[in-house]
């Protein structure tokens, strides 16, 4: 049996070795086979020699190594694709043009980068008219921490009404400016030091007891002295006051019925991140890769869910009415619901009468203060559909009567337009 095997990988081993040579043969003849190539006669050109074949060989090595491996998506990929490439001319086709913004103080209309300088132009040009109102505005808009405007306000509030429950005390009609508390909690702001003199205060240099030298202070001023009422007026005002934001422009359109109802080509407004938000969205995919390796705790979903809805900043929508008009707005991504519904409840004729919205695949939007759109997947776009309630309709048809079709008002149909 041993002998067997051993014939056996005997013969493997022979017929693995190759082709035979005759023992007459010299050691550098070929085998016949193997032709070696003839060169034509007709052939214009001799063949690369086995130098330059090694060089072009390098050379393709070389070409290979620049070229890019085939890879898979990246988180850099994924951000490009939502954020779409800056184009130079805006797209005919687009819903809407851009995000746009309506001044509060002059009512123009404002694209998204204009809207901070032209507000602090706005107030700042107030100041002719009204300086006290200007400095309120000044102060709640021009300082961005909210917590230190607070704590400033506080501050003044504080030294208007030591000089209004104190109107005879000497040392409550003027204020130190280089007190610590004066430094840290006011000075600090812009606007505060207009607000003082617009109420009566002038800044003088005066002696200080016990003291070498002399310092400036705050004093009131005799007429304002004589008018308490007015300074806690004004402490009412400084108090109650908001910053003065630009207001989101619905850019409200009614369309005709249209086969591209559902179709949105959106600016680059709805999807553009700066650059901390695409540092942000590169790292919560790597984690999100991570993450599919480990098992996820309900906390940990509900964050990643947060996460998303976070994810956009505006929700364009279209309301398609029962004629099959359609009525289209822009929203904030955290707009409440019921914002939505009195949007559309300002356009209907009969506005008084209840009404649904459902949104794609039937689910039923209701008017609730506790949802966002963005929570109700509204974002960047949805559409819509309009329809009475329906114990409305039947109540109608009992009486022999049907709604009419055409719900919008006369006003908003004369300027309706053709969707492209």
């Amino acid at each position: 049996m041993k002998k067997f095997f051993q014939e056996i990988k005997a013969d493997i081993k022979f017929k693995s070795a190759g082709p035979g040579q005759k023992l007459t043969d010299s050691a550098g003849e070929k085998n016949p086979k193997e032709k070696s190539p003839q060169v034509s006669l007709r052939q214009p050109r001799q063949g690369p020699t086995d130098e330059a074949q090694r060089a072009a060989a390098a050379a393709l090595a070389r070409l290979e190594q620049k070229q890019p491996r085939a890879r898979g998506p990246t988180s850099q990929d994924s951000i490009r694709n939502q954020v779409p490439e800056p184009k130079e001319e805006i797209s005919p086709h687009l819903a809407v043009p851009g995000v746009y913004f309506i001044c509060p103080l002059t009512g123009v209309t404002l694209r998204r980068d204009q809207r901070d300088a032209h507000i602090k132009a706005a107030i700042l040009s107030h100041f002719s008219t009204d300086p006290v109102a200007a400095s309120i505005m000044k102060i709640h808009t021009f300082n961005r921490d909210r917590d230190r405007v607070k704590l400033g306000v506080d501050t003044i509030a504080k030294y208007l009404d030591n000089i209004h429950l104190h109107p005879e005390e000497e040392k409550y009609q003027k204020i130190k400016l280089h007190n610590k508390v004066f430094q840290e909690r006011i000075n600090c702001l812009e606007g505060t030091h207009e607000f003082f003199e617009a109420i009566g205060f002038k800044k003088l240099t005066l002696p200080v007891p016990d003291q070498e030298g002399s310092e400036e202070f705050y004093v009131l001023g005799e007429a304002a002295r004589a008018q308490p009422q007015s300074l806690e007026q004004y402490k009412q005002q400084l108090l109650s006051a908001e910053p003065v934001r630009a207001m989101l422009d619905r850019q409200r359109r009614v369309f005709r019925p249209s086969a591209l109802a559902s179709h949105f080509e959106l600016p680059a407004d709805f999807f553009s991140l700066t650059a901390e938000e695409v540092k942000r969205e590169q790292r919560l995919r790597t984690e999100a890769v991570e993450r599919l390796s480990s098992l996820r705790t309900k906390a940990m979903r509900e964050k990643e869910e947060q996460r998303e809805l976070r994810k956009y900043t505006y929700a364009l929508l279209r309301v398609r009415l029962p004629d099959g008009c359609l009525l289209q707005g822009t929203f904030y991504a955290r707009e409440r619901l019921p914002v939505l519904f009195q949007f559309v409840r300002e356009v209907l004729q009969n506005d008084w009468l209840p009404f649904e919205l459902r949104a794609s695949g039937g689910q039923k939007l209701v008017e609730d203060e506790a949802l966002a759109l963005n929570e109700c997947g509204l974002v960047p776009s949805a559409l819509l559909t309009f329809s009475w309630d329906a114990s409305v309709l039947e109540d109608m048809r009992a009486a022999g009567a049907e709604p009419a079709t055409s719900v919008l008002r006369p006003e908003l149909l004369a300027a309706i337009e053709q969707l492209s």
